[in-house]
């Protein structure tokens, strides 16, 4: 993987080009929210197609010579809806929190209502954060998590939704290791006369795969992220029924942004064909058994895993109980000093910061793509617990990076 033109011209990007993707290559990626793409959505999402304004959808753009940047988004969207079952489709978003926008800027009225999980309880900045906008633009009350189970408690957010009468309910979350009851959130939805939102952006390959029950169908509105478990080009997504199709395209354009990246949507497009193949269901289905495994590999160890497991891509380690001393921070700096990259994470009953929390998030998506499989995955998850056990014991920092470096060379990247 070269960067010969790149370094022509600007030889200090070249080097961190070339670092990043060594740092790829000799770390353990599981951050739960990132992935490695095929080299065909690099080569999609690296083209031409950057050049290209193309304001507008196909066949109404509002600049001249947009034939293929056409050709090109018809075939994401053609591809989403066959992999999700969806009316419509809108792959234009630049990111999950801008198709949330766009659904908002349908929907709502600035000061209208939004119900949606607390962020320390694993929702989403863009669900109603007051550091987000959308904590800026409108009224947010936030169900939560069950504290001693770790699971939804759907009979508590039912009775919030009926005291707090809100204009749209948001699930889908970026924290959360179970399978999510999209029915019985509609139901509330329904009781209470709120639309419903479903943000699949962890899980939308989960979704497509099958793996994970889907929302299209039920929910009014499904967005997601297409960089995630659907390794697919960087992006987001919107999908609804065809009553809503012009609102949402409406907000996505002109209302939140302007001209698609459309190198993206190229990489959106590719990303989408791989995985209407059989081969990516199996790619699927191995994440989700190497995050359990992951999850029964810790628990052995000690940690306390927030629901006693998990049913995804992700499982969260509540540290408080087996390491007091140790917040997901000093937790996150350990592990990447020895070549395991995840990230500090709050948990339902938060007491330290959000800046330093007290858990961990770990995902399989990226592993699984290098071909790790549940032995694999067991040895990863003794090196985690081995680096939280003793996170300031240099020798066992540099023991733990001994084994990642031998399996990075065992499952090697972009080799």
């Amino acid at each position: 993987m070269e960067h010969e033109h790149v370094r022509a011209v600007d030889p200090a990007v070249a080097d961190a080009l070339e670092g990043e993707l060594e740092r790829q290559r000799n770390t353990l990626s599981m951050i739960a929210s990132e992935n490695h793409v095929s080299r065909a959505v690099l080569d999609a999402q690296s083209s031409v197609m950057t050049n290209k304004y193309a304001e507008g959808y196909p066949g109404a753009r509002y600049y001249g010579g947009c034939e293929y940047a056409d050709e090109v988004e018809q075939l994401a969207i053609d591809r989403a809806e066959e992999l999700f079952g969806a009316e419509h489709v809108n792959v234009q978003p630049h990111s999950g929190t801008q198709a949330n926008q766009a659904v908002y800027f349908a929907t709502l009225e600035p000061g209208d209502k939004i119900l949606s999980l607390d962020l320390s309880h694993g929702g989403h900045l863009s669900h109603g954060h007051p550091a987000n906008f959308v904590g800026q633009f409108y009224e947010v009350e936030q169900y939560e998590v069950d504290e001693e189970t770790g699971y939804l408690d759907y009979e508590g957010l039912a009775d919030l939704a009926e005291e707090f009468e809100p204009d749209i309910i948001v699930s889908g979350y970026s924290a959360y290791p179970r399978e999510v009851e999209w029915e019985r959130i509609q139901t509330v939805a329904d009781d209470v006369d709120a639309l419903h939102l479903a943000d699949i952006a962890h899980i939308t390959g989960l979704v497509a795969a099958g793996v994970h029950p889907s929302p299209v169908g039920i929910a009014d509105f499904v967005t997601g992220s297409t960089h995630k478990t659907i390794r697919a080009g960087r992006g987001g997504i919107v999908m609804c029924d065809e009553e809503y199709a012009d609102d949402v395209d409406a907000a996505v354009f002109p209302g939140g942004q302007g001209g698609p990246l459309m190198h993206n949507v190229a990489g959106k497009a590719v990303g989408f064909k791989e995985a209407l193949e059989p081969e990516f269901e199996a790619y699927a289905e191995q994440t989700v058994a190497n995050a359990k495994v992951l999850g029964e590999t810790l628990a052995d160890h000690g940690l306390s895993l927030v629901s006693g497991g998990t049913d995804n891509h992700l499982v969260l380690v509540d540290l408080r109980p087996s390491h007091p001393d140790t917040s997901g921070g000093d937790a996150e700096v350990a592990l990447e000093e020895a070549g395991i990259v995840l990230n500090g994470n709050t948990v339902p009953g938060e007491t330290r910061s959000p800046f330093d929390p007290s858990g961990i998030r770990a995902g399989t998506p990226a592993l699984t793509v290098r071909g790790f499989d549940e032995e694999a995955i067991r040895t990863v998850g003794t090196c985690i617990a081995r680096v939280i056990d003793a996170p300031d014991d240099d020798d066992v920092i540099a023991d733990v990076r001994e084994t990642v470096d031998d399996l990075c060379s065992a499952f090697p990247l972009y080799d």
